[in-house]
């Protein structure tokens, strides 16, 4: 079987091979040594579950949703999930309500992953701003875009600041090599190898499969 013969196999809904192989735990998580390597304390926090509010800044395809689905994975509390581009105001009043019976009736924690927070108007951040305030909810927000810029002052000053750098290129050969070897949710099952191509037009690495054993 070959990569096209496979692709063309798989259920409609079947995931991505990038959502097959999105990281799921720390030790998975590629790049980004600077605020999760080994010592630090955004990893410390995420791997003793005691992550406080906090904002991820980063351009697209940086790991900023990863990581967050990775604090998800970690937490004994309830995580919950909203895009700002299309959560209102009473999204947030539901969430906070759910918050307040989590601590109050069972001493359970709950943290909020909010996405595209720079697409979040005034009025839901001033209605998110007190649960954050009282310790209600933990608040994780992801922007791509300048947070001193685009977050209300009170709630960026309540949350730690992480920013996440670009990848490299050698970071993504690590995610190739990976999903190249892995046999379940990867390409493992084909025979397949990484060459470099170099020519005067371009430079990178190619991807060459030949029909499995």
């Amino acid at each position: 079987m070959d990569l096209f013969t496979y692709a063309s196999s798989q259920e409609p809904t079947g995931k991505l091979l990038a959502d097959r192989m999105r990281p799921t735990t720390l030790d998975e998580y590629i790049g980004q040594e600077q605020i999760v390597g080994k010592g630090k304390l955004l990893r410390r926090a995420i791997e003793a579950d005691q992550v406080t509010s906090i904002l991820l800044y980063g351009p697209p395809g940086t790991g900023k949703t990863t990581l967050a689905n990775i604090i998800a994975n970690r937490t004994q509390g309830e995580f919950m999930k909203l895009n700002a581009v299309d959560a209102s105001v009473k999204d947030v009043r539901e969430i906070i309500e759910q918050a307040k019976t989590n601590k109050a009736l069972y001493g359970r924690k709950t943290t909020l992953f909010l996405d595209e927070v720079h697409r979040f108007n005034t009025s839901r951040q001033d209605a998110l701003l007190p649960a954050v305030e009282q310790g209600i909810l933990i608040f994780i927000g992801a922007t791509t875009e300048n947070p001193f810029h685009h977050v209300n002052g009170a709630l960026l000053s309540r949350s730690t600041l992480f920013q996440l750098e670009p990848l490299t290129a050698e970071h993504a050969l690590i995610a190739m090599r990976r999903a190249i070897a892995d046999p379940v949710k990867g390409l493992g099952f084909m025979r397949s190898s990484l060459t470099r191509r170099r020519s005067s037009i371009s430079r990178g690495w190619q991807m060459a499969t030949s029909a499995g054993p």
